[in-house]
């Protein structure tokens, strides 16, 4: 197998310096900061409108910040379009030229380089490897599954060699098992090239499973940038916690704090149900200050239990309802004076050995305090 184009290529980092996008009265984006690590992929996730299209067109050229700078390789990119900032770009739609064979779809930018006939059949060969589609030079697009089709939209980016691989929604169009095949197709040829890579995402899975970097926006804002674990684990606002995964949130106060285990913080956590008041425990650091607060617990997180556990955070309800994931149950579990529901995923070990809570019973909730999150004001 002929050697991989642009593995040995020196991966390149990526800056947006207070980088500002308005279209009318609508923010688009604002005050942007980021930097990407050379040969890291970095999924920008939020919803419809949060500005993750915005951010992906500004760095490819497409559209021309008010503010800040793109910086590549410490080269501004301000004053170059998008055909000379040496980009990869795959989107959702895969965009493949219906009336030429995968093989001229690939060859297509080397091409218009100018590259000769032998020197575009040897790159078209090594994507075609590197893709996993050895063969398929003389198939059109109509001939190809989604899937295939995706694989020939991301070889035609990368036999250019691009510097930076930028990717908009790349497996939307894919049903979920093709999509979740892809997703490890992706991750794989995106780490043997180590080329440094920009993902926009809807999608909280795709984002956790893809990505060395999370950026988790809204609303034009950049909310919180992490590894997949620190954003879904240690949440720092009421929207990363929901918009990750269900997250069960208490209203109360944090009123004393205590020595903690290992040298850590360990807060004292007050809410109240009604006339009860529940002391709660949570590891916090030095900036969380006492008062009003809200604290988030993910409901894999608890550990529901017939009879009352004898350390850590507790609470007793009744479970409201239940279903069946395959890998887990969930339950829906009400507290008196507790408006919302509590819930609580509890892993499926055998067929036959689970326990099962029924709607009515009687139902222990317990949970470590490391695993307990104080969140900031959105």
């Amino acid at each position: 197998m002929n050697a991989v184009p642009g593995a040995s290529r020196r991966s390149l980092e990526l800056r947006l310096e207070d980088v500002s996008k308005r279209f009318g009265a609508v923010t688009a984006l604002e005050r942007a900061d980021l930097a990407v690590e050379p040969g890291l992929l970095l999924s920008l996730l939020g919803p419809s409108g949060c500005g993750k299209t915005t951010t992906l067109r500004i760095i490819a050229g497409f559209e021309a910040p008010d503010t800040g700078r793109v910086v590549i390789d410490g080269r501004d990119m301000g004053l170059l379009p998008p055909n000379k900032r040496g980009l990869g770009m795959v989107f959702q739609n895969y965009s493949l030229f219906p009336h030429m064979t995968v093989g001229d779809n690939i060859a297509f930018g080397l091409k218009m380089a100018g590259a000769g006939a032998g020197e575009i059949r040897r790159r078209v060969g090594e994507m075609l490897d590197l893709v996993h589609l050895p063969g398929h030079e003389e198939r059109f697009p109509h001939q190809l599954s989604g899937g295939q089709q995706q694989r020939v939209a991301l070889a035609r980016s990368l036999v250019t060699d691009p510097s930076v691989l930028l990717l908009d929604e790349p497996l939307g169009a894919l049903d979920k098992n093709l999509r979740e095949n892809m997703q490890f197709e992706l991750r794989r040829i995106q780490q043997t090239l180590g080329i440094t890579t920009i993902l926009v995402t809807h999608d909280q899975e795709e984002a956790l499973t893809l990505s060395d970097r999370v950026v988790v926006m809204n609303e034009g804002r950049i909310l919180q940038v992490g590894t997949p674990s620190d954003v879904y684990e240690y949440p720092r606002t009421r929207f990363v916690s929901e918009f990750l995964g269900t997250s069960n949130l208490f209203e109360g106060a944090i009123e004393a704090r205590r020595g903690g285990r290992n040298g850590g913080g360990l807060r004292e956590f007050t809410v109240r149900f009604g006339e009860r008041a529940v002391v709660l425990r949570v590891t916090a650091g030095d900036d969380v200050a006492g008062g009003p607060a809200m604290m988030a617990v993910r409901p894999e997180k608890i550990t529901p239990s017939e009879h009352r556990p004898e350390s850590g955070n507790m609470l007793e309800g009744r479970v409201l309802g239940h279903v069946f994931r395959g890998s887990y149950h969930a339950y829906e579990v009400t507290l008196a004076g507790r408006e919302e529901p509590v819930f609580v995923y509890s892993q499926a070990r055998s067929r036959s050995g689970d326990r099962v809570f029924k709607p009515g019973q009687r139902m222990h909730l317990s949970w470590s305090e490391e695993d307990s999150v104080i969140l900031t004001r959105d």
